[in-house]
């Protein structure tokens, strides 16, 4: 029965061109998605292996077994005590893989979005998401800190980006948001019979239930709790932006957090819900729209992050025939208000934080503008008022920070992850070089060729 089986398939295989594997050890998966199985030695013309530091010129950095051995000065020749390649990207600028810690990766807004989340499964959402994940990789971003995502989609599509199964950053996975009932992570915009159907697992109320959504969500796998303490502008319901979770919910949701090993991070627009979040001690907030300079001095004192955001609100635009022509199309008469009332403020907010000190780690709510545009909000930190070396910290060595990464990204040293790009055009000279990503090495893996 073996020899027929066997038989069969290779007159199969025939058939197909040798396509179809006859057994798991004759499989071999596409080289972008293979390590090199010796020495990589990258020649680049200039390098910052750690931005904030001065870049140099002709170095040279020596990977193996996914990690970075060596910085060296000069052009140096591959190690003799195995087998070796040399990347030359002598024409370059080097510098450690971005860093984005805010997306949502199996999902892109539109107009068709609310239908899609009815009418498609779970496994199509993470097929979408490989998508999208190939182009954020593409974009120069090795990492991505997912932060919120029904079902579990998300934790599939992350363990097979590691597991080397499909391309796309490596992936810290939040899974469902930590949300009041009617809260912004909440469902909202259908009849009562679709939203029986369609429960949020992170739903809570009390600090003792939040305590239980936090547990289930770790158990569920999640890498980082995302809670919304305020409401959202995109969400279909005419709360606001103020503050949602009570301060005792959000002293219980952050203890918790913390307690099971997990970071937590705050969705928070109003200033009342970002100081609430930050006075529970929450490690980072996202968006923070309407934070003021006291708001900036309780970041300060709680040496807390924040993950500012801006780009999106330049994709969608910021007015009613702006917003109608991008990726949303006609809006909800709550979401439109929502939008219109926030304006420049993201762009003028991230400026009075860069000018008070405040510590800034690059995030994007990618999917809210388009995936693989992540770079963008680069451009953006720049016309904020940062220098172009401030602004790729963000997206780097201060990102890995806040994310709690930075034994294993952010910069170019021995015992870190080879993740790496190289850009055509020197960043520090003119910030929008970012969006010209030539080459992308990701664990060693190089997924993007200049010659593609």
């Amino acid at each position: 029965m073996g020899r027929c089986v066997r038989s069969i398939l290779a007159v199969a295989a025939g058939l197909l061109g040798g396509a179809l594997p006859l057994f798991a050890a004759d499989y071999n998966r596409p080289p972008d998605y293979r390590s090199f199985p010796g020495y990589t030695v990258i020649h680049a013309g200039t390098l910052l292996a750690v931005p904030g530091k001065a870049p140099a010129s002709e170095q040279t950095v020596v990977v193996r077994d996914g990690r970075v051995v060596a910085v060296e000065d000069g052009w140096t020749e591959p190690p003799a005590d195995g087998p070796s390649r040399v990347l030359d990207l002598k024409g370059y600028f080097v510098m450690p893989g971005f860093i984005d810690l805010h997306v949502h990766l199996l999902s892109q807004s539109g107009s068709s979005r609310k239908v899609d989340f009815v009418s498609h499964s779970d496994s199509y959402f993470a097929l979408q998401g490989s998508q999208y994940a190939r182009w954020t990789l593409e974009a120069g971003f090795t990492t991505a800190r997912d932060l919120g995502a029904r079902g579990e989609a998300i934790f599939a599509l992350r363990d097979a980006v590691r597991d080397g199964l499909v391309a796309g950053p490596r992936i810290l996975a939040a899974g469902e948001p930590i949300t009041p009932s009617g809260g912004h992570g909440d469902i909202h915009g259908y009849r009562a019979e679709v939203l029986l159907a369609l429960p949020a697992s992170g739903t809570c109320d009390g600090p003792d239930d939040c305590r239980r959504a936090v547990r289930q969500m770790v158990k569920r796998g999640a890498d980082v709790i995302k809670v919304t303490a305020t409401g959202g502008v995109l969400s279909e319901t005419a709360t606001g932006t103020g503050q949602q979770f009570t301060q005792n919910e959000l002293n219980a949701i952050a203890e918790t957090a913390h307690a099971l090993g997990r970071k937590v991070t705050a969705h928070a627009h109003a200033k009342e819900g970002i100081e609430a979040a930050l006075r529970a001690g929450f490690d980072s907030i996202e968006h923070a729209m309407w934070a003021d300079e006291s708001t900036m001095e309780l970041f300060l004192e709680k040496d807390a992050w924040m993950v500012p955001t801006v780009y999106p609100i330049t994709a969608v635009g910021d007015t009613p025939e702006k917003m109608k022509a991008g990726p949303f199309g006609d809006l909800p008469p709550p979401v439109m208000a929502k939008l219109l009332e926030l304006g420049r403020q993201p762009k003028d907010m991230v400026a009075l934080a860069h000018r008070m000190g405040v510590k800034i780690a690059l995030g994007t709510d990618s999917a809210v503008s388009p995936h693989g545009e992540n770079a963008n909000e680069f451009i953006e930190y720049v016309n904020a008022g940062m220098t172009p070396m401030e602004a790729l910290m963000t997206g780097t060595v201060h990102a890995a920070e806040a994310g709690g990464i930075a034994d294993l990204a952010g910069s170019l040293e021995p015992g870190k992850a080879a993740d790496l790009v190289a850009l055509a055009a020197n960043p520090l000279q003119d910030i929008e070089a970012v969006l010209d990503v030539r080459l992308v090495m990701r664990d060693g893996i190089v997924f993007k060729r200049p010659e593609e």
